[in-house]
């Protein structure tokens, strides 16, 4: 058994015998029980600067292999949003670059509309003073969207939060760029445990407010409206609102701590720990689609630690355990991120991250996974 020598909370060090790895076989057909998108990452160029501020740079092929990998899995792509590092340095040149590449991508498995969904947002307008310039930056963003043939998920705006005085702004707001959708949308509430500047989001600080609020503009727009991805990581939340949301609107789980029992309950999914997790979920989908709950659960149960370290506080550094996953298992060939964010977790933190990842058998080459975790290890002055 391949072994390294990982370092623990208690600052001793100790040698971790990995497991016998996992052949996750595709599975024939996509899941029919539940419509299951994961948000994919983005591979920045390794030998660009990636500093913080810097122009993105990334590699396009091992970006756009990527989802081929979650394509190839049966999963849908959520592209171009938090987990893509919208709002933490991918800047929207690549973003237009990446939604263009990824539908064009897309068409090689089926229809983009079906395949891939992508954020639209204001990112690109970060010094807005007026909520009719937030309204032109969406619509700017949902014509990139929409021109490459892809579904649009409109993102929650850090501008819009800062500009609108209350639920009837994003009301209206909303309202306006549905009537612009050239077919249905998935509205997302981002909660602000992934990023703070959404905080009050929907007008109002308070739970039941907010909720109340975005209810009766999703009620109003019933038919120009896909589904809604809601990621507050309170699961009893989402149970209620999904009970409250009209006929035909779906919700979109993005709950990363809670996916197994809100999925097997009805919700429908989008989200970040798919990505690293693709093969172990399409599995579990499968099994739910043949009536085996059993199994479905027994699949994703040991994704669950995994999860909830990759997600731990502060939250919005997720996307620096899923990119260390998908260098691991030999997605991509450096452990460097857009933004510098490589470095937003501490080596403790990423031990961790891969011990968990084995035990889920998410690590397909075990040599390749140790070997790389060495390096890193020896980076940090760990003898590994």
């Amino acid at each position: 058994m391949t072994a390294v020598t990982l370092p623990g909370p208690d600052r001793r060090l100790d040698t971790y015998r990995m497991r016998e790895p996992v052949a996750w076989a595709p599975p024939p057909s996509p899941p029919t029980s539940r419509v299951v998108y994961a948000a994919a990452h983005v591979v920045a160029d390794p030998l660009a600067d990636h500093a913080p501020g810097s122009r993105t740079a990334l590699d396009w092929d091992a970006t756009l292999g990527f989802r081929r990998h979650l394509w190839s899995y049966g999963l849908r792509v959520a592209d171009a949003m938090d987990t893509a590092q919208r709002n933490m340095g991918l800047d929207w040149t690549a973003t237009t670059e990446l939604i263009r590449r990824s539908a064009a991508e897309a068409r090689g498995f089926g229809d983009p509309a079906d395949l891939l969904a992508c954020g639209a947002g204001t990112d690109h307008l970060p010094q807005a003073a007026t909520l009719e310039e937030v309204v032109s930056g969406y619509l700017e963003q949902m014509e990139t969207v929409q021109d490459a043939g892809a579904r649009v998920i409109v993102m929650a705006s850090r501008q819009l939060a800062r500009l609108a005085r209350g639920p009837e702004d994003y009301h209206k707001i909303y309202g306006r760029l549905l009537g612009q959708a050239d077919r249905p949308v998935i509205l997302h509430w981002l909660g602000e445990m992934f990023d703070p500047a959404l905080a009050g989001y929907w007008g109002s600080r308070d739970l039941p407010a907010a909720t109340e609020a975005f209810l009766a503009l999703v009620h109003d727009h019933a038919s120009r409206v896909d589904g809604v991805k809601v990621s507050l990581l309170d699961a009893e939340h989402e149970v209620r609102l999904r009970e409250r949301l009209p006929d035909g609107v779906r919700l979109y789980t993005g709950d990363d701590f809670n996916y197994p029992e809100l999925i097997a309950g009805g919700s429908h999914a989008l989200l970040g720990i798919f990505d690293p997790i693709a093969p172990a979920a399409a599995a579990a989908l499968q099994a739910l689609d043949a009536g085996d709950r059993e199994r479905f659960e027994t699949v994703l149960a040991p994704t669950v630690p995994l999860a909830r370290k990759i997600f731990e506080t502060p939250t919005y550094h997720y996307k620096t355990g899923i990119v260390l996953l998908a260098w691991l298992a030999g997605h991509q060939d450096a452990f460097v991120m857009v933004n510098g964010a490589h470095s937003a977790r501490s080596i403790l933190h990423l031990a961790e991250v891969f011990r968990l990842a084995d035990q889920a058998g998410l690590l397909p080459d075990p040599d390749l996974a140790a070997a790389r975790m060495r390096h890193l290890l020896n980076t940090a002055g760990v003898a590994a």
